[in-house]
């Protein structure tokens, strides 16, 4: 197995429009007059899909690199408050830090350093950066699909 080759193919999963849509065409030119607005027949709003989605990949990177890790309570610590409300400053904020993170993961999946594959210290047996990497990339790809679908269903492409 080619390592580098298998560290890029993380990165492309994390970071690079394949199968999926891009984090940043999903969020293109979204109008702030509808961070708040929750489609129907869904129990939240696009500002809290976004919040979920970072604290999601939050709590992963945590979980890799924190030998005091503290598991949340799922699924509850893992939505913003079903009623909290984004401005502007917020929604930068929320597509910023998981912008961040997004590119912690891709450094760690880059680092030759960096066993893919070996158990995580702290870790749950048979947990790597590997598997974390692609839980990742496969809760991010549903979510921001999600995300451009529902915004579809409202016509505000």
């Amino acid at each position: 197995m080619n390592d580098q080759h298998s560290r890029q193919q993380l990165v492309n999963a994390l970071t690079v429009r394949q199968a999926h849509q891009s984090f940043d065409d999903a969020i293109a030119n979204f109008p702030a007059a509808h961070f708040n607005t929750r489609p129907p027949g869904v129990p939240y709003t696009f500002w809290r899909l976004l919040e979920h989605l970072r604290i999601a990949q939050a709590d992963i990177l945590d979980y890799m690199q924190n030998p005091d890790y503290v598991y949340r309570k799922f699924p509850e610590a893992y939505w913003p408050p079903p009623d909290s409300q984004a401005d502007e400053a917020s929604w930068r904020n929320t597509i910023a830090r998981f912008k961040a993170d997004l590119a912690a993961l891709v450094a760690i999946a880059e680092d030759p350093a960096r066993d893919l594959v070996a158990q995580i210290p702290h870790g749950e047996p048979g947990h790597s950066i590997l598997r974390e990497i692609l839980i990742v990339a496969a809760h991010n790809a549903y979510h921001i699909g999600e995300f451009g679908i529902l915004r579809a269903t409202l016509g505000l492409w």
